[in-house]
């Protein structure tokens, strides 16, 4: 068991020292952690904060995989590695989008939004 969650968490790590998007996210994260607690947003905005942050960090996560596997797989240029790029990054965009969503629901009304 110990063994699997060290190659999780070097996962992560990859994830951290390769991809400036995922710091991006993280940052992010804090930024909004910190305002939830200055807010103190109610125990269900928790919740969703929660579950926004995860997807969007699981969302990049998935897309590196994505990008490394593709990467392996050909070092040239292919239109369906493309496009298997191009699909793994709009759902990050897509996870981001909802956060977004999800951000301006919870902190809009507290900042007059």
């Amino acid at each position: 068991m110990l063994v699997k969650f060290r190659a999780a968490l070097a996962g992560v790590l990859y994830c951290l020292r390769t991809q400036i998007n995922m710091v991006i996210h993280l940052t992010a994260m804090v930024a909004v952690i910190g305002a939830g607690w200055y807010f103190q947003v109610q125990p269900w905005e928790w919740v969703a904060l929660t579950i926004t942050i995860t997807l969007v960090l699981a969302a990049e996560a998935f897309n590196t995989a994505v990008e490394v596997t593709v990467n392996l797989y050909t070092g040239k240029y292919h239109p369906l590695a493309r496009i298997a790029k191009d699909v793994a990054a709009g759902a990050v965009l897509i996870t981001a989008l909802g956060a977004v969503a999800v951000a301006y629901f919870i902190f809009g009304p507290r900042l007059g939004l």
